[in-house]
Formats: structure tokens, C-alpha cells, sequence
């Protein structure tokens, strides 16, 4: 055996969720870069804003979903198809989350539950699902996306960081009992990357320069920092880490 495992995912089968736009997007990209036939999760299969056509173009096989994955009902019928489709999966990215934002004081029932019902129900119940398929081929990877806002306290928004600390834990929980099946499941923990989702946030001068002075490294992110440790943790390079979370923070959580 050389000194170098392999960094592909050349023949592999992954599913991603929220794979329209931002990290997920860029995810689905570098996976089949990296050689793996995709299935897209889609809030909305209709408006995949060009990314199936994209993975085509790198040569890849690639199949739309509508999965929401706040509907238990969605997840069961995507995993089902992706499994018709491609015989398998064999990588999961539990990219899809949301963050409406507000004081403590203020924020209201119906913005916790939908926060919830995405961020860490339906996290779990992808895992669950895919789980499943992966234990009787005894054989899988699943990155769950966590975020710096896990680990530290964000004002305005104390529900987003509280279930990206529970995807942290939940991943723990999740690598513990399914290491047995040759299961790996990791989580990474982005600082703000540029999406059309921070978008709004980072063009606030004043909050952007907030931002970047608590970045160590003295910068925001890109989509393709976070995809590329994503296919790391997917790949034989990574065959001994599970029950981690990478923090791709710029140094942010180092003090």
C-alpha cells in the first residue's frame, strides 16, 4: 500500500440535501468532480438553478428530488427513488437548514418549530432513512452540516445555534452506534461563507467588518472551503475519522 490514500469518490453514490444553491450546491459540484453520480435534494424539485445541468457536464448520471426534509413523507420517497435509481447511497450530506433570525424575547413558536423541524428532525430522519440502506451494505459516509453558531452564541439567533449544536452531539451519537457498520459520520462547522443566503448580511458594511475581525484568518468563506473538506471526510482519506466535527471557521472558535 502507498503512503497516499485516495481523495476520489470515483463510483460512489451521494445524496444531498438543500442542493440548490450555497454549500449544498457547491457540494453536489465537487462530489461529482470528484467522480460520484448525485441525487439532488431539492425544496423544490422544479428549481434546481441549474445544477443538474452542471453535473452533466462533468460526465456524472444525476437525479432531481423534491425532498423537503421537514416532511417525513418526502424523505421516505426520495431515499426510495435514489435507491431505484443508482441501486444504493453511499455518501449523505445533510446540508439543509434554515435561520430566521430574532431576539429572544421575540421569537415566536411557529419560527422555533419550522427551525427545529428542519435543522435537527429532519436531519435526523434522513440519517435514519439512508441509515437504513447503508447498514445492510455495511458500508457508508454521511456529513452532517454543523455551523460556528454551534459553539459559540450568535445574538438573535439562540434557536439556530442551538440545533447546530445538536447536529455537533447528534453526529457523535450517530457515529457511535453505527461504527459496527463501517458507518462514518462527521459534521463540519462553517464561519460565514458568501451564499445567496448571507448574502443580505455580508453586504452590511458595518456587519461584514464585525464579521470578518472575528475571522481569524481575516476573511469570509467560499462554498468551495466547505465542499472540499465535505469530500475529504467522503473519501478513503478519511476512513478513520468518524464522530468529529471539522471547524472551517478561519479560526473564529480558536479562542
Amino acid at each position: 500500500m502507498g503512503q497516499l490514500l485516495d481523495f476520489h469518490v470515483k463510483g460512489k453514490i451521494a445524496l444531498i440535501t438543500g442542493a440548490a444553491k450555497g454549500i449544498g450546491r457547491s457540494c453536489a459540484l465537487a462530489l461529482a468532480e470528484a467522480g460520484a453520480d448525485i441525487a439532488l435534494g431539492l425544496r423544490d424539485v422544479n428549481r434546481d438553478n441549474g445544477v443538474s445541468e452542471e453535473i452533466r457536464t462533468l460526465g456524472r448520471e444525476v437525479l432531481p428530488l423534491q425532498m423537503d426534509i421537514s416532511e417525513i413523507l418526502q424523505i421516505k420517497e426520495a431515499v426510495s427513488k435514489t435507491i431505484e435509481e443508482f441501486g444504493r447511497i453511499d455518501i449523505l450530506i445533510n446540508n439543509a437548514g434554515i435561520a430566521p433570525d430574532n431576539l429572544i424575547e421575540d421569537y415566536t413558536e411557529e419560527d422555533f418549530d419550522k427551525t427545529v423541524a428542519v435543522n435537527l428532525k429532519g436531519t435526523y430522519f434522513t440519517s435514519q432513512e439512508v441509515g437504513k440502506h447503508m447498514i445492510k451494505n455495511k458500508f457508508g459516509r454521511i456529513i452532517n452540516l454543523s455551523s460556528q453558531a454551534g459553539f459559540i452564541a450568535l445574538p438573535t439567533e439562540s434557536v439556530y445555534c442551538m440545533t447546530k449544536a445538536g447536529i455537533s452531539h447528534l453526529t457523535k451519537c450517530f457515529a457511535v452506534e453505527w461504527a459496527k457498520y463501517q458507518i462514518n459520520v462527521n459534521a463540519v462547522a462553517p464561519t460565514f461563507v458568501e451564499t445567496p443566503g448571507t448574502e443580505p448580511w455580508l453586504a452590511q458594511p458595518d456587519f461584514k467588518a464585525e464579521v470578518v475581525n472575528n475571522i481569524k484568518l481575516g476573511r469570509v468563506g467560499i462554498p468551495q472551503e466547505v465542499s472540499s473538506a465535505v469530500v475529504f471526510l467522503a473519501s478513503p482519506a478519511a476512513s478513520l475519522i468518524t464522530g468529529t466535527t471539522l471547524m472551517i471557521d478561519g479560526g473564529w472558535t480558536a479562542v
